[in-house]
């Protein structure tokens, strides 16, 4: 058996998740999709770049992170259709996901959370030198977002699936509550966010571009990171805060009920009484690291290759 992993090259975290898997699961793997027996498309944004009939000879499994119910809309499903024809199986990483596709397909689906990769993701001791070394107060309430909230279109509206709005309602009364607090911001399309902190003068830091090493530092800078979303797949900050020991907060989407105690999870009624509880999260993703963060991928290869 050998698997194909598509990929996006756009220098995304799926792109990491590609090179990781080859490099963990090199014996039943292979980057020429002639040489396949499966293709995992593992991003379905591009998957049209794959030659058609390939994938007709092959066992395909499709990955599909969320669907945005709001934006969802004809054309969406008409495409989703098209290439339901030449996929075996789905994998989602998110019970929530799951329910979603299951509503267009008759395939199975099948939902497991993606790897986490505690080399590149751990705990550092040493807050107040990590804040001087990215010069953030020592003093400061730190409340980080690093995921993109504008929508790339005009780089002015809100990405409203990842919930920038009420990120800052939520802000904004933590604010109230404690002077100190200041927001710090990574990547890309953070326009919208930026925009309203300076007019409701909330202090915040943003580093655009870092690497892996100054984001997991970056981690360990904070006291509280928040996921605002309406709609999403992982994501995969929860892993991370998870993983690093950061106090987290979610809404209830993707993998949040899987990682987070229940504690941790409010809606827009209830942010004000959600506890972060590390030792509960550090606790659940022990089994999603590597390498036996990979165990169910290659179990679900083999069903595949063996029907």
């Amino acid at each position: 058996m050998k698997v194909y992993l598509n990929s996006a090259k756009e220098n995304w975290v799926i792109d990491r998740f590609r090179k990781e898997w080859y490099t963990s699961n090199n014996s039943i793997s292979t980057k020429l999709i002639n040489k396949s027996d499966i293709v995992w498309i593992i991003s379905p944004w591009t998957w049209r770049k794959i030659n058609i009939n390939k994938l007709s000879k092959k066992k395909v499994i499709c990955s599909i992170y969320h669907l945005d119910e709001d934006k969802f809309n004809e054309n969406d499903l008409k495409e989703f259709n098209f290439r339901d024809k030449y996929v075996d199986i789905y994998h989602v990483i998110s019970e929530n996901t799951k329910k979603q596709i299951e509503k267009i397909t008759d395939k199975p689906v099948i939902s497991i959370p993606f790897w986490v990769n505690q080399k590149i993701w751990y705990k550092i001791d040493e807050k107040n030198k990590l804040r001087e070394k990215f010069k953030l107060e020592t003093e400061a309430f730190i409340v980080g977002s690093f995921q993109r909230d504008t929508e790339g279109k005009d780089l002015v509206s809100p990405k409203l699936s990842k919930g920038p709005d009420q990120f800052l309602k939520i802000v904004e009364k933590y604010k109230e509550n404690n002077k100190k607090v200041t927001v710090l911001l990574t990547g890309k399309r953070r326009n919208y966010i930026i925009e309203n902190l300076e007019m409701l003068e909330i202090p915040f830091n943003y580093f655009e571009m870092v690497s892996f090493k100054e984001l997991n530092e970056l981690y360990n800078c904070l006291d509280l990171y928040i996921v605002s979303s309406r709609y999403e797949g992982g994501p995969q900050a929860i892993m991370e805060c998870a993983v690093t020991r950061t106090p987290i907060i979610s809404t209830n989407v993707g993998i949040a009920s899987q990682v987070l105690d229940r504690k941790s999870i409010f809606n827009m009624d209830t942010f004000m009484n959600a506890e972060p509880n590390v030792d509960y999260a550090f606790d659940k993703v022990q089994e999603y690291l590597i390498p036996s963060g990979f165990d169910n991928f290659r179990k679900i290869m083999n069903e595949v290759y063996e029907n």
